[in-house]
């Protein structure tokens, strides 16, 4: 044998560059409902979530996210599949499957649950411009212009692609996480050990982080996206690795927060009863600057979840009922989700003009009632996605079968508790 037969053949390394960037332009293209729901999951209400866990409990309730990460991880991937395999969002198979009662049930809780969120998204609109001295009573109607009218006149991928570019601020987070100069020790710590209060302060926090990282509005909205976009079982691998990211994104974003506001504002016990007051946790980054680059994160996660809420809802309503739904129709094609979005944007504005209403509350509490409702998802989920004749070879394996299961248990058994502390510590029973 020749030296030249001896040696394994060469690539061309041009060829091996081309290979690769069209298998990263080819993931771009495919990109999108997964990353946007990823991204405004830290929404208004997720800021507001994890800013009070970590200022108030510090890096003890980094465990719980580390539980949700992969809960989330599970469940995004379950909806994006279904979508991709039947062709259809989620509300039409639970209609299809389980008929028109239980899909009202289904659609009640969507509607409580997006309502509370929509509210609280113009709520964050509202404390961001008065961060920066701008009157509510003036952005708010400016906000809800701009939010419906770019929907209404756009596409879905003009639509995405502002969607996903503004969101590029949260990296503001990660570098404060950082400058903040957290013990890493107790991080770990916390990430690790399992560190649970029995008063109704702390379960309130964290039931409120899962109900803001694991959402009604972003199983809907995710099936919803991947089939409106065109994906079919032949993007599969695309899809998932789309919701794999977006739940990344969540939860990487989610742990710098509540490290950040942890290693500032709990570590030296300054308060977090207002959005001022949160902040000052990015203080190590912006100084005295602080407040503005809040209050812009606030508005960019704000204006997107505004725009993704609304839009969740009028395509499960839509779909559940059989109308008509696409942001990519003219509005005269789609009347009715249409309005739904348009009628959900005006009660979330309208709900922030209230004279005196506390934004911080407004904020947080639609996590709670997230959480609580979001079992009666979950099991439809879970029953429509390990169906034979539905998903053929792509039902769930044991494994996600375990994480679902155990998510809907573990959030029931929570909601139990939190219930049944409310009421103890309220009559005096347990003290707070």
């Amino acid at each position: 044998m020749t030296e030249a037969e001896a040696k394994p053949p060469v690539r061309p390394r041009f060829a091996l560059q081309v290979s690769a960037w069209h298998r990263l332009a080819l993931l771009f293209a495919i990109l999108g409902p997964g990353a946007i729901t990823g991204v405004a999951d830290d929404d208004s209400t997720g800021i507001a979530g994890y800013s009070i866990a970590g200022a108030q409990y510090g890096y003890d309730l980094l465990w719980a996210l580390v539980i949700a990460m992969v809960a989330l991880l599970v469940c995004q991937e379950m909806v994006a599949r279904m979508g991709a395999v039947t062709g259809k969002g989620l509300a039409d198979l639970i209609r299809e499957r389980f008929g028109v009662k239980i899909t009202l049930v289904a659609m009640i809780a969507l509607l409580v649950a997006n309502a509370a969120t929509t509210v609280a998204e113009f709520a964050g609109i509202a404390a961001a411009s008065e961060l920066f001295g701008i009157s509510r009573y003036l952005t708010i109607p400016i906000a809800a212009i701009v939010v419906f009218s770019m929907v209404v006149w756009g596409t879905y991928r003009k639509v995405e692609l502002v969607l996903l570019t503004v969101s590029l601020v949260f990296v503001s987070y990660v570098i404060t996480g950082f400058k903040a100069s957290p013990d890493w020790a107790q991080v770990a710590r916390g990430a690790a050990i399992p560190s649970v209060h029995l008063n109704i302060g702390y379960l309130t926090v964290l039931i409120g982080l899962i109900g803001t990282t694991i959402t009604p509005w972003g199983q809907f909205y995710l099936q919803s996206a991947v089939v409106d976009k065109g994906l079919g079982e032949r993007d599969l691998k695309h899809a998932r690795t789309d919701a794999y990211i977006g739940s990344f994104i969540t939860t990487f974003i989610a742990f710098f927060i509540i490290i950040t506001t942890a290693a500032t504002l709990y570590v030296n016990k300054l308060p977090a009863d207002t959005v001022t007051d949160v902040a000052q946790s990015l203080r190590p980054l912006a100084g005295d600057f602080a407040e503005k680059l809040f209050a812009i994160g606030l508005l960019n996660a704000s204006l997107m979840a505004s725009a993704v809420l609304p839009l969740s809802t009028a395509y499960a309503v839509c779909e559940a009922f059989g109308w008509e739904r696409s942001v990519s129709r003219p509005v005269r094609e789609a009347p009715t989700f249409f309005a739904l979005f348009g009628g959900l944007i005006a009660l979330g504005a309208l709900a922030v003009l209230v004279p005196g209403v506390p934004l911080l509350i407004l904020l947080f509490l639609p996590n709670v009632v997230g959480a609580i409702l979001l079992p009666i998802i979950l099991v439809l989920t879970l029953l429509l996605v390990n169906e034979k004749r539905l998903m053929g070879e792509h039902v769930n394996g044991r494994a996600r079968n375990v994480v679902g299961w155990a998510t809907t248990i573990g959030l029931m058994v929570l909601t139990a508790l939190f219930v049944i502390t409310a009421v103890l510590q309220s009559t005096g029973v347990i003290s707070v």
